[in-house]
């Protein structure tokens, strides 16, 4: 009786481990065959995002191919490297975009897009990616409210950095009801960015070629 119960814990055992060697390659094959199409949806969702924030007239080069990536978590909000693109006029710089991270989001970080033209000025904001509660966060999608639009031409001295706060703050940006913590998180991300643009000015325009093409 010990024998055959002995025998029947091991083929259970066996088949048990049969599962989950299977199970972890199907996983792996799953995993394989979906992160190439998950990164090329990814990489078309930000060339979207890009291409609304600076008009076609302004540049002649492919921007989400001319990069560089930087690791500054102070100012960019995360221990990963994030990717700085360039917008060049006849190999010249004319723009540059950033996706940092607003870390202190209501429910996580929130991943956003910031294009700065030369002079400083912001050509415009988008979130990328977040976790924030639908209905209350609505107010942060281009789409379904205004409220983004106003990073536009904006800048580090427009207004003081004193100032880069929301309205109920002591700020000068207006505020939608609900998700205040949202809103507050975007407003800093953003003014880390430019205060960062400000004194790596230099170093963040250093794309002059098709190297990542």
């Amino acid at each position: 009786m010990i024998g055959i119960a002995c025998r029947s814990i091991w083929i259970a055992a066996m088949i048990l481990c049969g599962f989950t060697i299977l199970g972890s390659f199907l996983v792996t094959v799953i995993y394989n065959s979906t992160v190439d199409v998950i990164a090329a949806a990814q990489r078309g969702m930000l060339e979207a995002k890009l291409i609304k924030l600076l008009d076609s007239s302004y540049y002649d080069n492919h921007i989400i191919n001319y990069y560089i990536e930087v690791l500054e978590p102070e100012w960019l909000g995360t221990e990963q490297p994030v990717k700085i693109y360039s917008a060049l006029k006849k190999g010249q710089p004319v723009a540059l975009f950033a996706t940092p991270i607003a870390p202190d989001g209501y429910n996580g970080p929130i991943q956003i897009l910031v294009g700065i033209h030369i002079d400083g000025t912001i050509s415009g904001v988008r979130v990328l990616n977040h976790k924030e509660t639908p209905g209350l966060s609505d107010g942060i999608d281009e789409e379904k409210s205004n409220w983004i639009l106003g990073f536009t031409g904006r800048s580090i001295q427009n207004p003081s950095p004193d100032r880069w706060y929301l309205k109920k703050d002591g700020g000068a940006f207006d505020q939608y009801t609900g998700a205040t913590i949202t809103q507050r998180a975007i407003v800093r991300a953003t003014s880390k960015f430019l205060e960062y643009f400000k004194s790596h000015r230099e170093q963040l325009f250093t794309v002059k070629s098709a190297e990542n093409e």
